[in-house]
């Protein structure tokens, strides 16, 4: 998991997650790698999450 530093910035990547675009809802959906659950959508602007990976 991804630690805060304090300083407005984290260090390292966040792991299990990853997250995909979705162009219905025009949202980011962040998503649990070990059992693939959609765990939430990004609504409040277009940009994705940070430090999570980008699918394929």
């Amino acid at each position: 998991m991804a630690k805060n530093t304090g300083n407005d910035y984290r260090k390292g990547d966040v792991r299990d997650r990853s997250q995909t675009y979705n162009s219905k809802n025009d949202t980011w959906v962040k998503r649990d790698a070990s059992n693939g659950r959609f765990l939430e959508a990004k609504t409040s602007d277009n940009t994705p999450f940070k430090g999570v990976r980008k699918e394929k």
